[in-house]
């Protein structure tokens, strides 16, 4: 999923925002611990994560993707005084280490999780959100999509993430990839979508950033 030349990855990071010390201990415990710990945020994006809800200033946030805990850390730093961020996750065996993290890092009584199916919980969430990430099942990305934006406020943000699979959108597509078929599908939705201003933005494995109109 990196695009860059290392050297110029590392120049990009060293000129960001430092990674606070509570997400290092998480990214390393997540290398440690947890099957598949590239799926985590990590430094670079994480700052992105963090700055964009620091100018959007989101009174509600809805994560679809909690895994270890590092991407709602990052969101709830860009929290409206007592704004809540509402984390969704299926494995209920990461509950343990997010909370253990979401705790020490301040934002603790501001992060609600859930555990299921991200599609049966959205419609049962009562508030309207400022920002969504989406993070999770790529097959079921336009599914969760669809549920969120009913959900929205006007101008509310939708952000998501893994958006150009490693470079695989524009390889041929091979008959069994369902996966890369579904982003592709995805992407072109969110393109075409008049409710949203929509821009792919070629961070780390491609974020895509739409407006609600």
């Amino acid at each position: 999923m990196h695009f860059l030349p290392d050297t110029l990855e590392a120049y990009i990071t060293d000129h960001s925002e430092n990674e606070p010390e509570i997400l290092q201990n998480l990214r390393r415990e997540t290398h440690l611990k947890v099957i598949q710990p590239r799926m985590i945020t990590g430094h670079y994006q994480g700052r992105v994560l963090s700055m964009l809800a620091k100018l959007i200033r989101p009174q509600k946030i809805l994560e679809i993707g909690t895994y270890t805990g590092y991407s709602a850390i990052c969101l709830a730093e860009g929290l409206e005084e007592n704004g809540i961020v509402h984390t969704i996750d299926i494995n209920k065996e990461l509950y343990d280490i997010q909370r253990k993290y979401f705790d020490q890092s301040g934002y603790g009584h501001q992060i609600i999780q859930h555990t299921g199916d991200a599609l049966s919980i959205i419609p049962q969430l009562e508030e309207s959100f400022d920002l969504v990430f989406i993070d999770a099942e790529k097959k079921k990305y336009r599914d969760y999509y669809e549920s969120a934006i009913l959900k929205t406020t006007k101008a509310a943000v939708i952000i998501s993430d893994n958006v150009l699979w490693s470079g695989k959108v524009i390889e041929p597509l091979g008959k069994k990839d369902i996966t890369t078929r579904a982003l592709l599908e995805y992407n072109k939705h969110l393109k075409d979508d008049p409710r949203v201003d929509t821009l792919l933005l070629s961070v780390r494995d491609g974020l895509t950033l739409c407006r609600v109109r």
